[in-house]
């Protein structure tokens, strides 16, 4: 079985623990007026089948809880709530950010959590409830909301650890890291995956929030959810700034490669212009030589006395000339 925990409380305090669902099932039956909490991980069609059959689980919730995979929502059947939370945590070795997917069934007497990846975070709140019986006797509304506020304090380290991998990109950004571009392109998708994780979960909490007065919710849990809500806002608004800033960063980046290019290939334009001009100014005297060098007869300044220091200086005022007017358009 993957059953991880199973309780069945009083009056908000561990009555029994059952070592199967058959028991747990009995219990709940015997001690009319308690709560059975049911944790699960990854469990079976079958398993599922036992449950639902049960607590009458409607058949699209036990279908997406066994697929998993499902975006964070919230869907009433008649009495029961049908959850999916999508938890997160900061990896700091991988400087990552790993997502869970944690669904919860609810109803009047009865709540089931069912993990697809590993997390403490549905351990860690059944401890914190069950040391608190006051507030574990308002029933499973109590679990859900706790289970909320879990899910959104973990929120809290990652958004930490996606800010200070965005003021490392800002430093790669002008100490021209190659690899730049790449980190932007990651964490823009790790930022997208957890507003797809966090924006769901906002109009959930005000969709209970505007249920408080028709399903009668204690006023302490209304007080913790609300808590709950003010967190959120918090995260949204930070984590909505992150995907600005990740947008401005590959902007700037994209600015800044094309300026490192226009600068080698206006580097390149001098080395051309410098190889060009020094070309011309050998090509001048090389021009004269290959006049002279040809086989004529009849040639002027052949037979001239002068002919051979006149043909010198031409070769170097031509020449001279020739570097005078690069120097000028400031070729060299």
């Amino acid at each position: 079985m993957t059953i991880i925990d199973n309780a069945v409380y009083v009056d908000g305090r561990r009555a029994a623990h059952p070592e199967s669902l058959e028991q747990t099932f009995e219990t709940l039956e015997a001690t009319g007026g308690s709560m059975a909490w049911i944790g699960l991980y990854r469990p079976s069609a079958e398993e599922m089948a036992e449950v639902a059959h049960e607590f009458h689980l409607h058949d699209l919730a036990v279908e997406d809880a066994i697929n998993a995979h499902q975006r964070p929502k919230m869907e009433r059947y008649d009495e029961m709530l049908f959850t999916v939370l999508r938890p997160a945590r900061y990896i700091d070795e991988t400087e990552t950010v790993e997502f869970g997917e944690l669904h919860v069934f609810t109803g009047p007497n009865y709540v089931v959590t069912i993990r697809h990846a590993e997390t403490a975070g549905v351990g860690l709140v059944r401890k914190r409830l069950e040391a608190d019986p006051g507030l574990l006797r308002h029933g499973p509304e109590a679990v859900l909301y706790a289970l909320l506020d879990r899910v959104v304090d973990d929120y809290k380290p990652v958004v930490a650890g996606l800010e200070n991998d965005i003021d490392e990109i800002e430093d790669q950004l002008f100490a021209n890291d190659a690899a730049v571009s790449r980190r932007i392109y990651e964490l823009t998708r790790e930022v997208i995956q957890f507003q797809r994780a966090v924006h769901p979960l906002k109009r959930m909490v005000e969709n209970l929030e505007g249920g408080f007065g028709k399903y009668k919710v204690e006023i302490e849990l209304q007080r913790s959810l609300r808590d709950v809500h003010d967190h959120l806002e918090q995260i949204v608004s930070r984590v909505d700034a992150f995907r600005d800033l990740l947008q401005n960063a590959l902007v700037l980046d994209g600015t800044l490669t094309a300026n490192r290019q226009n600068e080698t290939s206006l580097a390149q334009n001098e080395q051309v212009k410098r190889i060009s001009s020094w070309a011309a100014i050998f090509f001048a005297p090389a021009l004269v030589t290959g006049i002279y060098g040809m086989n004529f007869k009849t040639m002027p300044e052949l037979e001239w006395d002068l002919g051979y220091p006149y043909a010198l200086v031409l070769m170097v005022v031509a020449g001279f000339v020739l570097w005078l007017v690069f120097k000028w358009k400031q070729w060299l």
